[in-house]
């Protein structure tokens, strides 16, 4: 069985949908390697956490190119799937909505190195690992990618923007590889992300009702899993109908 074992890539495995995901694929029976800025927490309840993750600010594109050859080494030439989930949602002052008008030019850089390059570098830099398994990548886009939010920033909305057209292009040049590529775009999930008056949306929502990280995990598992092996270039949305 080890030796069919298949591996998993994820960034932002910290908290919220990450860790939703890290837990579903574990109980797959996936390896999981685990890329965040904080160091591996004990606490975490996979096994071989400790020795699968890798410690790497997505912000720094010399740490992310670094970080390529790490997770190199610890895949041994195969990887069956990338998940891009990591991303950053600066506010400003009591949590205000970072707009295009306040927003200073060294915070549009850190959003779009976290949200955006880094899974483009990522996946470029593993392509032949990905080709190898005729694996799949996940972008993690957001609600606030399509449509002006209350709560979400201007450079966090329009980097998502970013990774739902850049996961098309994504589509288009990986799909001649065997590998696939999709995004999906949450809604409102009950996560520390979560701002106050979040409460007034979900009223308003088809479901009424928060979306649960495990709800969205399971979407991921699905992209990567044989069950999707025709879909490739799209967005599912995971947000009870908030589109509608």
């Amino acid at each position: 069985m080890a030796g069919t074992q298949k591996t998993l890539l994820l960034t932002g495995a910290s908290r919220g949908i990450g860790h939703a995901t890290v837990k579903r694929f574990s109980a797959e029976g996936w390896r999981v390697l685990t890329c965040s800025r904080m160091a591996f927490d004990d606490r975490c309840p996979w096994p071989g956490g400790a020795d699968n993750h890798i410690q790497v600010d997505l912000a720094d594109p010399k740490q992310t190119i670094r970080a390529i050859e790490e997770v190199r080494e610890k895949v041994g030439g195969s990887l069956d799937a990338l998940v891009n989930n990591a991303g950053v949602s600066p506010k400003g002052e009591d949590g205000a909505r970072l707009n295009t008008l306040d927003t200073d030019l060294r915070t549009w850089g850190h959003v779009f190195h976290v949200n955006f390059f880094s899974s483009v570098i990522l996946a470029r830099g593993l392509k032949d690992e990905l080709a190898k398994a005729k694996g799949a990548v996940v972008n993690v886009t957001s609600i606030a990618g399509a449509r002006v939010h209350p709560f979400a920033g201007a450079a966090y909305s329009t980097s998502k923007a970013a990774l739902s057209a850049l996961t098309r292009e994504m589509a288009h040049d990986f799909g001649p590889l065997g590998v696939r590529v999709n995004a999906i775009a949450p809604g409102e999930v009950e996560t520390s992300i979560l701002s106050p008056g979040t409460d007034k949306i979900v009223d308003g929502l088809p479901l009424r009702r928060l979306g649960q990280p495990s709800e969205v995990a399971d979407v991921i598992w699905f992209l990567c899993s044989g069950q999707s092996s025709y879909v490739t270039g799209t967005e599912i949305e995971v947000n009870a109908g908030q589109h509608v």
